[in-house]
């Protein structure tokens, strides 16, 4: 099963993270993690790697709705978005919320999940455009 919605963007690192946010805000997520993993691993380990930044992105009637099924499924919450620099531009990835019903069993998630994901999916086309 693949965990995850991808897409390739030819624009920079620091502009991706920007339209990234904006693409996420518009389909209702707010940023409530951020993790620089590039900095944390030199300051840390001292190893360089490329860009690469974590964002916890979370929409709050959502997650409200599905910590009401579960309250257990605050472990896979928020919705985790890469953005990483690769040779031909950038990569921005999702996880993809159809994990929570898969993880977990739970039926009554699907509907949140698959909002989740038709939000995340409108965001992640949002990119793609010129």
């Amino acid at each position: 099963m693949r965990y995850d919605r991808t897409v390739h963007v030819r624009t920079d690192f620091a502009t991706t993270v920007t339209a990234v946010r904006e693409a996420l805000a518009e389909q209702g997520f707010g940023i409530l993690t951020e993790i620089d993993v590039a900095a944390t691993l030199k300051a840390k380990l001292g190893q360089d790697m490329e860009d690469y930044l974590i964002l916890g992105a979370c929409n709050p009637p959502l997650a409200h709705r599905a910590l009401e099924i579960d309250r257990t499924v605050g472990l896979l919450l928020p919705c985790n978005v890469v953005v990483r620099g690769d040779a031909e531009g950038t990569v921005v990835q999702a996880l993809d919320p159809d994990t929570m019903t898969a993880f977990t069993g739970l039926e009554a998630l699907r509907p949140m999940a698959e909002e989740a994901g038709r939000r995340l999916d409108a965001a992640l086309e949002a990119l793609e455009r010129p």
